[in-house]
């Protein structure tokens, strides 16, 4: 039997479950009513931004913005139409495809920016006391990176 949580982590808990629920919707709604783009479609951007080549396997992609495979693919394919992205299939390796950024979709990016920062800032460190924001950037990271690890460890081609 597991051991019972306390009444400060038994808080803890609840209010982690509301925050994973109720911050990606305000944060989307944010995004969306400032620059026409989605929440999801930001994170594209931005992953394939921070990529090696602004190019990211369509499993990696998926991995990364933490959206299924069918999913990826339909949003790729939506910001291949306003021309944001291009999609190719790699030289060396033709099962699979490769999201690219395009400079309209890097410029799209940088002008979304501001406003998802600024919302990050109201939602989020805004309501975080700061003395304390170090501590928890790293204990929520110590929590965060075996789970990454866990699921990208899972892809399908994915080898360690």
């Amino acid at each position: 039997m597991p051991t019972p949580l306390s009444s400060a982590e038994e808080r803890l808990w609840r209010s982690l479950q509301r925050v994973l629920v109720a911050l990606p919707r305000a944060l989307h709604e944010d995004l969306l009513r400032s620059t026409g783009l989605s929440l999801s479609q930001y994170l594209v951007l931005m992953n394939l931004s921070e990529a090696d080549g602004n190019r990211m396997r369509m499993t990696d992609l998926a991995l990364a913005t933490g959206l299924s495979a069918s999913r990826i693919t339909r949003l790729v394919e939506a910001l291949r139409t306003q021309g944001l992205v291009v999609k190719r299939t790699p030289s060396t390796d033709a099962r699979g495809s490769v999201a690219v950024l395009t400079e309209a979709g890097r410029q799209r990016l940088l002008g979304a920016c501001p406003a998802h920062l600024a919302s990050a800032r109201r939602r989020v460190m805004d309501q975080l006391d700061p003395a304390l924001v170090q501590r928890l950037a790293g204990e929520l990271q110590a929590v965060a990176d075996p789970l990454v690890f866990r699921c990208r460890r899972a892809g399908p081609d994915r080898t360690l």
